[in-house]
């Protein structure tokens, strides 16, 4: 009972101290952010891509929400959020978001995905890609909370830690037709949402679930567009709450 004890207070130890580092020093998120072997950001992507059965429902992960006005947009860059996409488990967090959409379509070359098809999200087409200059043109990662209406609602005020784990949780990420996600630049539900209407309920619970994981709020604009998508589909599950 004694070496079991002393196992867990050393097991709880170094939980402890991965937590401080990752506050202290966001770039290490990169190297913490891996399972075991070659599953790395896919593990943690596929994770909360499917809502898990006993999910709460997004209308009631919305009304969980503070309802306040946009803060101002002074201040705002990607910088504040991060620099570039991460490298994890050896690989771009870009080239993993499109091999978890792609699925085993993907074809590989070490980290890069070189072509592939899948149903893209916001337009509800289907595409197929042969080469990757194709997919660098014609895919981008989108944001599902864009990084400025984040800014704008609460986020400014965060720690850079929490703002990077804004900007990379797999959440937070989806790889989506380029002209789409230009269409919808730093819009939210009030402003903006995806032409394709039978990924509406999918993609407002996504946006609620990111706001609420990490403490932002809606305007009421906002809340009310996303209330009017959901009552199409009152039993959409929140993803990964």
């Amino acid at each position: 009972m004694k070496l079991k004890g002393r196992r867990l207070a050393v097991v709880g130890f170094v939980l402890a101290a991965v937590v401080v580092w990752l506050v202290v020093n966001p770039a290490s998120y990169d190297s913490v952010f891996v399972a075991s072997g070659d599953s790395g950001a896919d593990y943690a992507a596929e994770a909360v891509t499917e809502p898990d059965v006993n999910s709460p429902l997004a209308t009631e992960i919305l009304e969980k929400l503070e309802v306040k006005g946009r803060a101002p947009k002074t201040g705002y860059s990607r910088d504040q959020f991060y620099n570039g996409w991460p490298t994890v488990d050896g690989c771009s967090l870009r080239q993993r978001i499109i091999k978890r959409e792609f699925g085993e379509t993907a074809v590989l070359d070490g980290c890069n995905v070189l072509a592939g098809e899948y149903d893209e999200p916001y337009t509800g087409e289907h595409l197929k890609f042969t080469e990757r200059e194709q997919i660098s043109k014609g895919i981008q990662i989108d944001h599902v909370v864009a990084l400025s209406d984040a800014w704008q609602k609460g986020a400014q005020y965060f720690e850079a830690a929490t703002r990077y784990a804004i900007a990379t949780d797999p959440l937070n990420l989806l790889a989506v037709d380029a002209s789409a996600n230009q269409g919808k630049s730093d819009g939210d539900a009030a402003t903006w949402l995806p032409p394709n209407k039978k990924f509406r309920c999918q993609y407002v619970a996504r946006q609620v679930s990111v706001k609420y994981k990490y403490g932002m709020w809606v305007t009421s604009a906002e809340k009310e567009a996303i209330k009017g998508v959901l009552a199409n589909c009152p039993q959409e599950p929140a993803v990964g709450v």
